[in-house]
């Protein structure tokens, strides 16, 4: 029986990437993974709707307890920075309308998490999320960045268990 399920999320002004893992038991196992893919000759507005719908069709479809977004750290431009801040504003409003709680890491936490160097290139954390997941193919580099964002809140999630669970131990020997 699965106990969570965790929506990753990679917004982009052109392409967000999704990936989605469950719990079972101890082990977190691939679902789903892809691509929402904006036209390019639509103006962003439309953009934003594309992904708000996008993703509220996935939530609603797959029913996740939570949503994982990557954070934007540092963009070429201010008009890149701000497309991208409406993305991820989109996919946000979507989780949160939704009813999900949403967490945010940076690339390079995810990256850390992930690969274990958060310098890491999408070829790196694509080999890692096929390894860790055990995929028999990589997943396209947007869904593979989302997936590892799922990972990234998943093993987060693991080693905040594990520090309560020692600081309780540590207690108890006194």
């Amino acid at each position: 029986m699965t106990s969570k399920i965790l929506l990753g999320i990679d917004p982009g002004s052109r392409i967000t990437g999704y990936g989605i893992i469950a719990q079972q038991g101890r082990q977190w196992v691939y679902v789903d993974s892809g691509c929402i893919r904006m036209n390019s000759a639509d103006a962003l507005p439309e953009r934003v709707l594309t992904i708000f719908q996008g993703l509220t069709t996935l939530i609603e479809r797959w029913q996740p307890t939570h949503a994982v977004v990557e954070q934007v750290f540092l963009a070429k431009n201010a008009d890149s920075a701000l497309k991208l801040g409406q993305a991820r504003g989109a996919a946000i409003a979507a989780a949160v309308t939704q009813g999900l709680t949403v967490s945010e890491y940076t690339a390079r936490q995810i990256k850390q998490a992930v690969v274990g160097t958060g310098s890491a290139d999408k070829t790196q954390v694509q080999h890692m999320v096929v390894q860790l997941l055990g995929l028999s193919a990589a997943p396209q580099a947007d869904a593979a960045d989302a997936l590892a964002a799922a990972l990234c809140h998943a093993h987060a999630g693991e080693n905040m268990r594990k520090m309560a669970i020692d600081g309780l131990r540590r207690g108890r020997g006194r």
